[in-house]
């Protein structure tokens, strides 16, 4: 059993931030899931808030997938509640998230390593004080590449993973979806291996 975690903040005013990609990519993933060994379509609306698991979950035969409903920076409270309730393995967890270090719409599979200043990640670590879990990291802009097309301008992080995307970057952010669904996809049925090769 895979546990997927889509990272994000719940409530209106976040929906379509940067901050809220992860949470984005997991929709976009229960539409292409194979259930039962067969292609269905899984509805949106089919997540269902559990209080138990702090989260929005959606169980399928092979893979749990999860929004977690306590705020980003909380996230690991979530994810400890849902591994230890279905026994899953640290390193059978995915996390999909936002990635202030990488171009806007790419993206990159690796396994471990520090949360590299994403609070979300961070709560993860910290709650499982485990780091050996998978992510799919979204690129959401690197700051230096920012601050230059803001001629210079200071780019407040906490800030900006807040805002939306603009109107002439959501091509790229529709292409980053498509690939982060192919990656998740590649992960689940080839491994991570073959997920890195193709998509780093």
């Amino acid at each position: 059993m895979k546990l997927i975690i889509g990272l994000g903040n719940p409530g209106e005013k976040y929906i379509g931030t940067r901050h809220n990609l992860g949470f984005v990519v997991v929709d976009a993933l229960i539409k292409k899931l194979d259930v039962g060994g067969e292609k269905r379509n899984i509805e949106v609306g089919s997540w269902k808030l559990e209080e138990k698991f702090k989260s929005e979950i959606i169980k399928t035969p092979n893979v749990i997938l999860a929004k977690p409903q306590t705020y980003m920076n909380n996230s690991g409270l979530a994810v400890k509640l849902l591994t230890d309730y279905f026994k899953i393995p640290p390193e059978d967890i995915i996390v999909v998230h936002d990635e202030l270090d990488l171009p806007l719409g790419k993206i990159k599979v690796r396994k471990g390593g520090a949360a590299a200043g994403h609070h979300g990640v961070q709560s993860i670590i910290a709650a499982l004080n485990f780091d050996q879990f998978v992510r799919v990291r979204l690129g959401i802009g690197n700051l230096k590449t920012l601050s230059a097309e803001r001629k210079g301008a200071h780019v407040n992080t906490d800030k900006f993973v807040l805002e939306p995307f603009i109107s002439n970057e959501r091509a790229k952010i529709k292409h980053l979806i498509k690939q982060a669904v192919l990656a998740l996809e590649t992960l689940l049925e080839k491994g991570l291996d073959k997920a890195q090769s193709q998509f780093n």
